[in-house]
């Protein structure tokens, strides 16, 4: 049984474990990112990997991470809570401290190989994931591998336009996020009762609404119905056996019934459509990405070799 060193690389902490290919987690860690001091972050990365290299018989190293993440370099572009993480080569530079194999995949993406591999999408192929926050991340899964589009910006389902609106010879645009993202819900309330927004978060609306609150009420009724709109435009758009919801907002109890019955508006207004969505939440919550970062290594690994490629 081969065992492996992963790692999930967060804007505030860095969590660490000792996984085999069975997907068992022989130990479990985790301590505060270096967001600007690579050297730091470097040095972390490669203590934790020796203390357990030895120890636990590591075969390889899987990184999720934030970012534009070219898992074919190993090298992290666009941006993220964590500066320093873009522009080196984590294959070469890691592969090299520790003499072992390096395989590293966006975290959105390895989140939703995680429930691919062992959760909600066990039983599937073609499977849409959305990562409601802030904003709205997601990620394609087809054929149980991740699709990343000719611009790696396959399964950015957040910026996808919901929303014209024209006011005095002046066009704007909404996105998903902004609809239909807790983020978003937090700042739409912030600006309607003059409160800052980052003094309010989306659990405050919820309980606020929960306890009478006309606004939030009307808010979060909104923030449905645009979530079930821009879930039924992907149904129709990639038509994928499900779609799994994950994020902070996955673990309301009552997330999967507001959201179908929006569905039933929405279906009974365009009479044509006849394709229901099915929708299901994460499984995993904080081990997704560790699984889907080791699955992404197993996947790339079984690749190589029934190819040669070293």
């Amino acid at each position: 049984m081969k065992n492996y060193m992963v790692f999930d690389v967060g804007g505030s902490k860095v969590k660490y474990a000792v996984i085999n290919e069975d997907g068992e987690f022989l130990i479990k860690g985790d301590y505060l990112s270096s967001n600007f001091d690579f050297e730091k972050f470097q040095s972390d990365i490669i203590s934790v990997t020796l203390e357990n290299k030895e120890k636990y018989n590591v075969a390889g190293i899987a990184f999720s991470c934030p970012g534009g993440v070219d898992s074919e370099s190993g090298i992290i572009g666009g941006a993220s809570a964590l500066p320093c993480i873009h522009g080196p080569n984590f294959k070469k530079i890691f592969g090299e401290a520790t003499g072992l194999l390096v395989e590293i995949e966006n975290d959105a993406n390895s989140a939703a190989l995680g429930e691919v591999w062992k959760g909600a999408a066990k039983h599937n192929q073609n499977v849409l994931f959305a990562i409601i926050g802030s904003g709205i991340g997601g990620a394609l899964i087809k054929n149980r591998r991740i699709h990343k589009g000719a611009n790696l910006h396959g399964g950015e389902i957040g910026y996808m336009v919901m929303n014209l609106l024209s006011e005095n010879g002046t066009i704007t645009f909404q996105t998903w996020s902004e609809l239909a993202a807790t983020g978003g819900l937090v700042r739409q309330i912030a600006k309607m009762k003059g409160l800052d927004p980052q003094k309010l978060n989306g659990q405050q609306i919820f309980d606020a609404a929960e306890a009478g609150d006309r606004d939030c009420i009307k808010a979060i009724d909104h923030f449905y119905l645009s979530l079930a709109h821009g879930l039924y435009n992907i149904q129709y758009v990639y038509d994928p056996e499900k779609i799994i919801i994950g994020g902070a907002i996955s673990s309301r109890i009552d997330l999967i019934e507001q959201i179908n019955q929006k569905l039933d508006i929405l279906l009974d207004a365009v009479s044509i459509a006849k394709v229901r969505p099915i929708i299901e939440t994460c499984q995993f919550k904080n081990d997704a990405n560790l699984l889907g970062a080791l699955f992404h290594y197993l996947q790339r690994q079984k690749v190589k070799h029934v190819t040669g490629i070293c």
